[in-house]
């Protein structure tokens, strides 16, 4: 392939392999590039993105014409995935309407900690910037203690919530397996028989819940050739080419992924995971992912505003990384998994659902991936297990993207970042430490 003929694929590329990148990346321990551009620099109302009646043409974030997903468009990219890419809606409820009880702690601003692996102290403004932050919500003991927008992000905004969308995706699961409608042991052929011959076809469903798949599919960007390419020409919702002969759509794309190796083996994070089980469990309940989640989730939760997920060609939600969603609606899912899952008295999620994601999964086979900032942790039904003395938990998303829930702490800390390198390695050794830190500040009296 010319070099010209790639750049324009780069270019073109739709945001669900941009998304994916993330994946690839996030499992890296070299270390990240320095950012070109600090957190204020960057900003999107210093760079001028869009501004303008019209913008200039050199302000413009446009698809496919710009890689919108660059940075430092990105950060302004993040809050506007749906001027850019077909969506769908997850439909709120207004008269559920979950009103947040407001108790600011103004000793936040005295935190102090360091990072991984540093002698360098940082503080409140510190943490906030070196995470390229657009957004932070912070709940303790069910009371909202902090909040605050920067960037792209508006009190009624909403936000790209990346790979955390893998976890409402993995909630969902967990919801109808603690149901009796999937049987986590079953064979992925019994649930989908298109999927027989595929890599997928002999896997169990918990084997897909937990990314213990065996998969021979490559993330390398380098190469043309990469599965990543394929699977991004496929899920793309741009028109395809006149003479483009291959899967259409998600769920023909997953009928060529083909196996390498031993289903159960070792942890790896590949989001087409992700996809084959948002096609379980629309197979398994009659419903798309969206709708099942505004139903199940997004309103008895007490939402209020509607979240969104892009989609492929044909319609179908991106069930690894599709989410947008408001800041302020994740701080009230985040605190309905720390109440295990009531919320005015009624059992939204099963609490043997939630129980299922805290207890962790193969933290042996998690090992093998070599995560060197997530030391003794595990993957547990698209949710990211720490088992640190607080039991915490979070969904993860590229960028800095997460929803952290310390049982013990009685917290909840969700971040909208757009930090320019994806993998999380570049963003932990300045975040974990900082939750740790925040818990200690909010336990004092």
């Amino acid at each position: 392939m010319k070099g010209s003929t790639f750049a324009v694929r780069i270019a073109q590329v739709s945001a669900v392999a941009l998304l994916a990148a993330g994946s690839a990346l996030a499992a890296s321990d070299s270390p990240p590039p320095a950012p070109s551009l600090s957190a204020d620099a960057s900003d999107p109302r210093v760079m001028g993105w869009m501004q303008g009646f019209p913008p200039p043409p050199e302000q413009r974030i446009t698809q496919p014409d710009t890689n919108f997903f660059s940075f430092p468009k990105l950060r302004w990219s993040v809050c506007h995935m749906r001027e850019l890419l077909p969506t769908t809606r997850v439909a709120t409820d207004p008269k559920l309407l979950r009103e947040l009880d407001y108790a600011p702690r103004e000793d936040l601003q005295q935190l102090q900690y360091q990072p991984l692996g540093s002698d360098e102290t940082l503080g409140w403004q510190d943490f906030l910037d070196a995470n390229y932050t657009d957004g932070l919500a912070i709940m303790h003991r069910g009371k909202l203690v902090h909040v605050s927008y920067s960037g792209c992000l508006r009190p009624d905004g909403m936000h790209a919530a990346m790979s955390m969308t893998k976890s409402f995706t993995g909630l969902l699961a967990e919801m109808l397996v603690a149901e009796g409608a999937i049987d986590a042991a079953q064979p992925v052929a019994e649930v989908i028989p298109e999927l027989a011959t595929s890599a997928f076809g002999d896997a169990t469903v918990r084997q897909v819940m937990d990314m213990t798949t065996a998969l021979q599919y490559s993330e390398n960007y380098a190469d043309p050739n990469a599965d990543i390419w394929v699977y991004s020409r496929a899920a793309s919702p741009l028109p395809k080419p006149a003479d483009y002969d291959g899967p259409n759509g998600y769920f023909e794309y997953l009928q060529t992924v083909q196996k390498n190796g031993e289903h159960g083996d070792a942890f790896g994070y590949r989001t087409v995971n992700s996809d084959a089980l948002g096609w379980i469990i629309a197979r398994s309940t009659g419903t798309p992912v969206n709708e099942l989640l505004a139903e199940r989730i997004w309103q008895p939760m007490g939402s209020a505003y509607d979240a969104y997920m892009t989609v492929d060609g044909l319609g179908t939600p991106f069930a690894g990384g599709g989410l947008s969603a408001n800041l302020l609606d994740l701080a009230r899912f985040g605190q309905l998994l720390l109440d295990d899952g009531v919320y005015q008295g009624e059992q939204v999620i099963p609490a043997s659902a939630i129980a299922s994601i805290r207890a962790g999964g193969d933290r042996e086979a998690f090992a093998k991936a070599g995560y060197s900032s997530l030391p003794g942790g595990s993957y547990r039904s698209m949710w990211w297990v720490f088992h640190n003395e607080h039991g915490a938990y979070a969904a993860r998303g590229v960028h800095g993207q997460t929803i952290y829930i310390d049982p013990t702490a009685q917290m909840v800390i969700v971040r909208f970042a757009s930090h320019p390198v994806a993998g999380n390695a570049a963003n932990d050794p300045t975040s974990l430490p900082a939750y740790a830190a925040i818990a200690k500040i909010l336990e004092q009296p």
